[in-house]
C-alpha cells in the first residue's frame, strides 16, 4: 500500500511561500495513493510556467515539455502508449495562449489524459504581465492602465470544443479538488479541470471573494449531480429558469430549483456564463464541480481499430505503400 509520501520525488519544491501550487500538489500525491496508481505506468508531462515544475515533484515518470506543447506531447504519448495514466499541468498562460490550439484540438478528439489547467489570472513566472483570464481593468506589469482584453472562460471556451468532461474547482477547498481529480481519472476521455490557483505575489487574492469564509456561501455553487443547485449561508437561494434563462429564486418564492444534471449541455453552457464576479448577494454564484460529462468514443480506441482493420485487410503495413498512396500521375514531356 502506497502513501501520498511514496509519490514525492527527491527534488526540492520551489515555489513562493505561500503559492497555491503546493495545495494542487499535496492533493494530487493523495489522490494517487487513494487510487493506488503504479507509478511506473503513471507519467506526468507539463508546459512552461510555474504549474509546470509538477513533474519534478512527483515520484513518476514525467516530462517538462516546451511552452504550450504539453497537450500535444501527451496526445502523442497517449496514441502509442494506451496503456499509460496520463497528466496534463499547464496554466492560463501556458495552456490558453501559445498552446490553445493544441489545448482545443486534444479535447475535441477525447484522448483519454487528465488536463489540470491551473488558473491564477496572470503571468507568475515571468513576474507579473496580464495573461488570457485576467480580468479586464485590472493593472498588471504589462497593462499599467488596465487590460482592455477580453478574457477568456476556460470552462465555456472546453464546451465549445466538445470536450467530454469539464470541471473546475480551486487549490483553497483540498475536499472538493480531491473529489474532482478522482472524478475525472474515472472518465474515459478527455478531462479538463480549470483548478483556482492564487498567486500571493503577483495576484495575490484574486478569488478571495470564492475562498473567503464570509463570502463563500454566497458566492459560490457547488454543482453535484441529481441534486437541487443552490447555495447561500442556509442553502435558501437556488438557481431556477425563467423564461428559458437562469435566475435566483428563494425558498419562499414558488419557483422551482434546477437539478443538476451533468449530461445537459445546455445547461453546462448556461452555467459556464455565470462568470462576472458578484458585486452583492443578489448576484449569481460562481459554480464550481463537474459541469458536464458524456460517454464518446476516445482517439486512440478508434485509431487502434483502424489499424487493425487496415492489417486484417492488408498484412503488415509497408511504408512506402503509404507515402504513395492509392493514386499516382505520370508526367510525360
Amino acid at each position: 500500500m502506497l502513501k501520498a509520501a511514496d509519490y514525492a520525488s527527491d527534488q526540492d519544491v520551489r515555489w513562493c511561500p505561500g503559492c497555491g501550487d503546493y495545495s494542487i500538489l499535496k492533493q494530487v500525491q493523495s489522490v494517487l495513493a487513494e487510487l493506488e496508481a503504479a507509478r511506473e505506468n503513471t507519467v506526468f508531462i507539463s508546459g512552461i510556467g510555474c504549474s509546470s515544475r509538477f513533474p519534478y515533484y512527483l515520484n513518476t515518470y514525467g516530462m517538462h515539455g516546451i511552452h504550450g506543447r504539453a497537450t500535444a506531447i501527451a496526445s502523442g504519448l497517449r496514441a502509442v502508449r494506451p496503456d499509460l495514466d496520463v497528466w496534463v499541468i499547464t496554466g492560463d498562460g501556458d495552456g490558453l495562449s501559445i498552446g490553445l490550439g493544441h489545448l482545443l484540438h486534444a479535447l475535441r478528439r477525447n484522448l483519454r489524459f487528465k488536463i489540470l489547467l491551473f488558473n491564477n489570472e496572470i503571468y507568475g513566472l515571468t513576474k507579473g504581465q496580464y495573461s488570457p483570464t485576467t480580468p479586464e481593468g485590472h493593472r498588471t506589469k504589462s497593462s499599467p492602465m488596465g487590460v482592455i482584453d477580453h478574457p477568456f472562460n476556460p470552462v465555456s471556451l472546453a464546451l465549445g470544443a466538445e470536450a467530454t468532461f469539464v470541471a473546475r474547482t480551486m487549490d483553497r477547498d483540498p475536499v472538493h479538488l480531491r473529489e474532482i481529480l478522482k472524478a475525472a481519472h474515472e472518465h474515459e476521455g478527455s478531462a479538463l479541470i480549470e483548478i483556482y490557483q492564487n498567486c500571493n505575489v503577483f495576484n495575490d487574492g484574486a478569488f478571495e471573494v470564492f475562498t473567503d469564509k464570509k463570502l463563500k456561501s454566497e458566492s459560490t455553487v457547488m454543482l453535484e449531480a441529481g441534486k437541487p443547485i443552490v447555495f447561500g449561508a442556509n442553502n435558501d437561494k437556488f438557481l431556477t429558469y425563467d423564461n428559458h434563462q437562469l435566475s435566483v429564486a428563494t425558498a419562499d418564492s414558488g419557483a422551482t430549483p434546477i437539478i443538476h444534471n451533468p449530461s445537459d449541455i445546455g445547461l453546462a453552457w448556461k452555467l459556464s456564463k455565470l462568470f462576472e464576479r458578484p458585486s452583492d448577494a443578489m448576484d449569481f454564484p460562481r459554480p464550481f464541480g463537474v459541469f458536464y460529462t458524456e460517454v464518446r468514443p476516445t482517439y486512440e480506441y478508434l485509431m487502434q481499430n483502424q489499424i487493425d482493420e487496415a492489417i486484417k485487410k492488408r498484412g503488415a503495413p509497408d511504408l512506402d505503400d503509404l507515402l504513395q498512396g492509392d493514386t499516382w500521375w505520370e508526367v510525360k514531356s
